[in-house]
């Protein structure tokens, strides 16, 4: 048995190790996208049809799984480490401790990852951020009968975009809040300080709710079997075919026909993530969960990294912002780039010049050198962890 086999047994314990899979998996593509966001030539949405190309439309649009995932299984993890320490283990505890410690990683760490000059009065709430909320809620919600959290979170599902029309500023005294929970505004506070909660609370709340009682269907082989994971996420995606094609219900955006058939395709799957529409969901869980049942049938199908990244995820993702970041830098000092622009965070504030990026083979090739880089400090933070089992702060990240 090599060093790697044992460091996975070390860690795994009772862990679902096609879980881990898919969580690396989708950590590996949201690296993509994040390399896109810093190195990309093309200086609009990929998701814009009318200014797109296909293959830049799909490198964003495969990125779309990694937010849902993510939260649903930190659901399904919550419920998991639940059960392995019994139903008398403190949960609201640790998913308080938990979202508080990501809360504070969100203000600072990750803030400060994005632009090395922060000014940590402006808080921007993505998916860290929603991850924390929704487990300090679910905190709270685990008090309640399990089929009641399920309840909940396919009412917030499915429901919130009934709520679309509503506006913040329709709201009065009201209206920060909606922000917060629908919307996405910006909210403008006193002195110079600033939150832009784009990952709204409502629908990822849901998805947490929806992932604790996933939870349980992991817990128990008969469930966990591909066949009903498969079954599970081919009526998922059944459900967003029919109801993106009715163009009635479940996303603000409708698709439309284009002159050729593969942006018709394109508009269809254009699905609105902030917040995230019930379509949108049903179009990234659904696949999700095909994948996870083909990692369940076949165990060797994931590469040994994503088994490693998705038991990392919390230290993969505040490092690789910095990994990204600083190459951005480097690569931009070597080919005399906008250095200034990239170290204050020009690629959000629209501070690029227009002839700065890469195309899309030379973005793809600077992710691959990103998830090597990534792979042996990973590797070492599972090893630290191993060896330092009293360091239970580990545990958290």
């Amino acid at each position: 048995m090599n060093k790697d086999t044992k460091l996975h047994m070390q860690a795994s314990g009772s862990r679902i190790s096609s879980i881990d899979s898919l969580r690396g998996l989708v950590m590996v593509l949201m690296t993509l996208d994040h390399t896109r966001d810093f190195f990309s030539n093309a200086h609009f949405s990929p998701t814009d049809l009318d200014q797109t190309s296909v293959a830049l439309f799909m490198t964003r649009w495969i990125t779309h799984f990694c937010a849902p995932v993510f939260v649903f299984l930190a659901g399904a993890g919550s419920y998991l480490w639940w059960l392995q320490r019994g139903t008398e283990a403190a949960i609201s505890t640790f998913l308080v401790k938990r979202g508080l410690i990501i809360l504070a990683l969100t203000a600072t760490v990750e803030a400060l990852a994005w632009n090395f000059h922060h000014d940590f009065r402006q808080i921007d709430g993505g998916v860290l951020w929603a991850i924390a909320w929704s487990m300090l809620v679910l905190a709270g919600l685990v008090k309640l009968p399990l089929s009641w959290i399920i309840a909940f979170g396919s009412v917030m599902i499915i429901g919130h975009n009934s709520l679309d029309s509503l506006s913040a500023s329709e709201l009065g005294w009201f209206g920060p809040w909606w922000s917060v929970l629908h919307t996405g505004a910006k909210i403008r506070l006193a002195d110079g300080w600033l939150l832009h909660p784009y990952y709204p609370l409502i629908p990822w709340l849901g998805v947490m709710a929806i992932g604790f009682g996933f939870g349980k269907w992991l817990s128990i082989p008969y469930w966990r079997s591909p066949a009903r994971l498969f079954s599970l996420g081919i009526t998922l995606m059944g459900t967003f075919i029919i109801l993106r094609y009715s163009n009635q219900y479940g996303d603000p955006k409708p698709w439309q026909a284009y002159p050729t058939p593969e942006f018709t395709l394109l508009s269809f799957l254009n699905c609105h993530k902030y917040p995230p529409s019930l379509l949108y969901i049903l179009m990234t869980l659904g696949p999700a969960l095909v994948v996870l049942a083909l990692f369940e049938a076949l165990p060797r199908l994931g590469p040994a990294f994503l088994g490693l990244f998705g038991r990392t995820p919390l230290f993969f993702y505040l490092l690789h912002l910095y990994l990204i970041h600083l190459l951005a830098l480097t690569v931009a000092w070597a080919d005399d780039g906008p250095v200034s622009a990239l170290m204050t965070g020009g690629i959000w504030v629209a501070e690029l010049p227009q002839d700065y990026g890469y195309s899309l083979p030379i973005v793809y090739l600077l992710w691959l050198s990103v998830l090597a880089l990534l792979y042996p400090l990973c590797r070492s933070f599972e090893q630290l962890k191993i060896s330092k089992p009293e360091w239970s702060w580990l545990n958290y990240l």
